[in-house]
C-alpha cells in the first residue's frame, strides 16, 4: 500500500465500514465479487454494510472523492453540476442538501424530476450484473433515527421499479429475477443530501440500458 492509499484509509473522504477497511488491505486477486444470489441475501436482510467494492476501485474511489471535494467543495455539488446538470434553488440550506424546482413533489410522478444513470463507482460484482442509480430532485420520507425508508416510500419505489425496469424486461422472460433495488440509509451514503436509489440488473441488453440511461455513460 503506497502513501496515498494509507492516507486515504486513515483520513477517509467518507465513512468507511469495517468491510471497507478490510478491503483496503487486500488485492483484487483475493476479492470475491458479489454474485446475484449473494446480493439478494444482502438486500433481503438489509445488510447493506456488507456491500464492497473491488479493492483497487475502493482505493481509486477514495482518491477521487478527496480530489473532487477539494475542487467542488462536496461530492453533491459535483454530481449536481457535472453529472446531472441540475441547478439547486438559491434557498438551499448548506447543511440540508440541495433543493430543486420540481414538476411534482411526489417522487417519480414526473420524469423530469429524476434521472437514471450508471453508477460511476459500482460495487464489486460479477460481470453479468450492472449497477445503475436513479437520482431524485424530490425526497423520500424516512424514519428519523437512521434515515431508513418508511413503508410508504418503499412502496413508491417498488411501484417505480416494477413499471420502469421489470415491465420492460418481461418480454424476455423471468424479469422479476433480473432486477433488485436498495437505498442506503443515511449513515452509509457517500453522496448525502440528495436522494437516490440503487438498481441492480443482470443480463440486460445494451439497447435497453441505453433506453433507461438516455445513452449516458459512466466515468471512464
Amino acid at each position: 500500500m503506497d502513501h496515498q492509499d494509507s492516507l486515504d484509509e486513515n483520513s477517509p473522504a467518507f465513512d468507511l465500514t469495517d468491510k471497507d477497511r478490510e478491503n483496503l488491505a487486500r488485492r483484487d486477486e483475493g476479492f470475491e465479487p458479489h454474485t446475484w444470489g449473494n446480493l439478494q441475501a444482502i438486500i433481503a436482510n438489509n445488510d447493506l454494510e456488507s456491500l464492497r467494492r473491488w479493492p483497487s476501485d475502493l482505493k481509486r474511489y477514495l482518491k477521487w472523492t478527496r480530489e473532487t471535494k477539494a475542487a467542488y467543495g462536496t461530492i453533491t455539488d459535483y454530481i449536481c453540476h457535472e453529472r446531472l446538470h441540475w441547478q439547486p434553488l438559491p434557498t438551499t440550506a448548506p447543511n440540508e442538501g440541495p433543493t430543486f424546482r420540481v414538476q411534482d413533489p411526489t417522487p417519480f410522478r414526473d420524469s423530469r424530476d429524476y434521472k437514471i444513470m450508471y453508477n460511476d463507482w459500482p460495487y464489486g460484482m460479477t460481470p453479468d450484473i450492472t449497477h445503475i442509480v436513479v437520482w431524485m430532485k424530490t425526497r423520500f420520507e424516512v424514519e428519523p433515527v437512521v434515515g431508513d425508508l418508511i413503508p410508504k416510500s418503499r412502496q413508491l419505489i417498488e411501484d417505480f421499479v416494477q413499471h420502469t425496469f421489470i415491465a420492460r424486461l418481461r418480454a424476455q422472460g423471468n424479469a422479476e429475477d433480473r432486477v433488485m433495488w436498495f437505498r442506503n440509509w443515511t449513515g452509509l451514503q457517500s453522496v448525502r443530501g440528495m436522494d437516490h436509489i440503487h438498481i441492480l440488473v443482470r443480463n440486460v441488453p445494451q439497447e435497453i440500458m441505453d433506453e433507461w440511461t438516455g445513452g449516458r455513460t459512466p466515468l471512464p
